[in-house]
């Protein structure tokens, strides 16, 4: 009997889209994200549309690994305990209930995790940290955004170095303990959680990549975006590589049938 294909569980982002005087809501899922794990991991990405936080641990029954996408929207700031510094940016309240307590069940189960953005910095916030709401003000920081009006080539290219950890899996990734890697955010991460590992941070040192301390499986979260042309750039390539093997592990053994080898 052929082994079902390994599925991940990837949030939907609320919006509401139409013009000003006449919009409507929408579950809206970026195809960079999905498409890097069909062909770059092997994986099949699945959304529960309007899932509800009561029935995390009944979903994750069904696949074998989360993805924590980007998205425009931010964390609200209420999550770790600070008052919204700019109203005109956007927020996601109800993509906040569900990603937040999906990453602990996760984390708790030992179920592949991998974070990219915002997703890196619901991980962060989920297990108790904190974030800056806009990088960009604080002292000594770089401007972390994607130049506005550019051409999509330009906004997801080469922004600046991150240097990662000796012996870490990201430096095994990307063959080298410095890469250069995008960067569109502006919120960063303030107060790492504890129980995170920060291995990868920019020059101006932001953290730039995370791992959950003593996982069982893959646990990762960066705040660039791997799944851009992930199959062009080699160390992207290893980081989806990566994911979807702990995908398919986890995979063979949740669909094993007891007393069959």
């Amino acid at each position: 009997m052929n082994k079902p294909a390994s599925l991940v569980w990837l949030p939907a982002d609320h919006r509401l889209l139409g013009n000003a005087d006449n919009t409507m809501p929408f579950l809206v899922l970026g195809d960079k994200y999905a498409r890097a794990l069909k062909v770059n991991a092997q994986l099949q990405p699945v959304l529960f549309p309007l899932a509800e936080a009561a029935q995390i641990d009944a979903l994750l029954d069904l696949v074998d690994g989360v993805m924590l996408t980007g998205s425009p929207s931010n964390v609200h700031p209420s999550h770790f305990g600070a008052d919204v510094t700019d109203p005109c940016l956007p927020l996601d309240p109800e993509r906040d209930v569900l990603t937040l307590a999906l990453v602990r069940s996760c984390v708790q189960r030992s179920i592949p995790l991998l974070g990219i953005c915002r997703g890196f910095q619901e991980i962060n916030v989920a297990l108790g940290g904190s974030l800056h709401q806009q990088v960009q003000d604080l002292p000594g920081h770089l401007d972390h955004r994607h130049a506005q009006g550019q051409s999509y080539d330009v906004q997801y290219g080469p922004a600046h170095a991150v240097r990662f950890v000796p012996g870490s899996a990201f430096a095994a990734w990307a063959g080298a303990e410095v890469a250069q890697v995008n960067s569109l955010h502006g919120q960063g991460i303030d107060r790492l959680a504890h129980g995170l590992r920060a291995v990868g941070h920019a020059p101006d040192g932001l953290v730039e990549a995370f791992e959950v301390e003593g996982a069982r499986t893959f646990a990762y979260a960066v705040q660039w975006h791997p799944e851009w042309r992930t199959s062009e750039n080699a160390f992207y390539s290893a980081i989806f590589n990566a994911f979807g093997a702990a995908c398919r592990a986890r995979n063979l053994q949740r669909t094993v049938v007891p007393g069959q080898v």
